[in-house]
């Protein structure tokens, strides 16, 4: 059937994080013991499919806790692809990977589309737009990197070029799962304004900077999954109040180890999940 952090299949609601690994959950399991059901009884008992796309902040980076297969990709069972299928009883197909791009979803993640793809569910374009080396250099001191320069290239590229890289996804999206609800969901402000960690130089004006180029890309993004006829889940209202240094942090501040950092934690993740289960009918 596939590996565990691919394929979470057939899970009842109420289903949450680690006990998905031991919990086995077959929807009609026991249609045999009174009898074949007709075509409308099978039509209507069939278990939704979610497949779950994109990057680290799909595949539950931030979280602290990784399926043991799935590598490079660091696929948590506390994202919210996994709370959200244990939630509505879906079938998931887990192919959001850490450090995914627009290009890497195209060519890894799209193979478990098809036409009877009940939900696709997908975060993709932080880092086409580079926002790993924006906050590696922004976290620095001014004097020793460029902190606006690295935001000027990120929102340069986030304006010319990714539009046409999100159509590309999106396209290929629509054509193998034309029935699907398609989800994009966006990505949430990072910071408060305050920097309260040691080892880090975020400036007021720097943060408010990344936070507007945040918003840049989310509404982006938004523009160009409405041209497709899908649903926008933004965040950002969301994770208000919740942002790095705020007093009930659902994103990360710099971690240890360092991958974890600048990325929702496990309350961030359950925030995503109830902001997407919107869009799960």
């Amino acid at each position: 059937m596939g590996a565990a952090s691919s394929i979470v299949s057939n899970c009842r609601p109420g289903w949450r994080g680690r006990a998905a690994l031991a919990a086995t959950c077959v929807l009609g399991g026991t249609v045999g013991l009174v009898g074949p059901a007709s075509a409308v009884e099978q039509s209507s008992q069939r278990v939704p499919t979610i497949v779950a796309l994109g990057d680290s902040f799909s595949a539950g980076v931030g979280t602290r806790s990784y399926y043991g297969d799935s590598g490079s990709c660091q696929r948590s069972p506390y994202a919210y692809p996994v709370i959200d299928a244990g939630r509505v009883g879906a079938s998931l197909s887990f192919r959001a990977c850490s450090g995914a791009t627009t290009t890497s979803v195209l060519n890894t993640q799209l193979d478990t589309l098809t036409p009877r793809t009940t939900y696709v569910t997908i975060t993709v374009g932080g880092n086409d737009a580079g926002f790993s080396r924006v906050i590696t250099e922004c976290a620095q001191p001014w004097w020793a990197a460029d902190c606006h320069g690295a935001i000027d290239d990120s929102r340069a590229y986030i304006s010319e070029t990714l539009p046409s890289r999100l159509d590309a996804v999106y396209r290929a999206i629509e054509s193998r799962a034309p029935d699907a609800t398609v989800v994009v969901v966006g990505y949430p402000r990072i910071f408060m304004g305050e920097d309260c960690n040691a080892g880090t130089w975020f400036s007021p004006s720097e943060q408010t900077r990344l936070n507007s180029t945040a918003d840049l890309l989310d509404t982006t993004t938004a523009g160009r999954a409405s041209a497709y006829g899908f649903e926008f889940a933004d965040p950002r209202a969301t994770f208000t109040g919740h942002a790095v240094c705020d007093e009930l942090e659902w994103v990360n501040g710099l971690s240890d180890p360092v991958s974890e950092s600048y990325h929702p934690n496990r309350k961030g993740q359950t925030g995503y999940a109830n902001l997407v289960d919107d869009y799960l009918t």
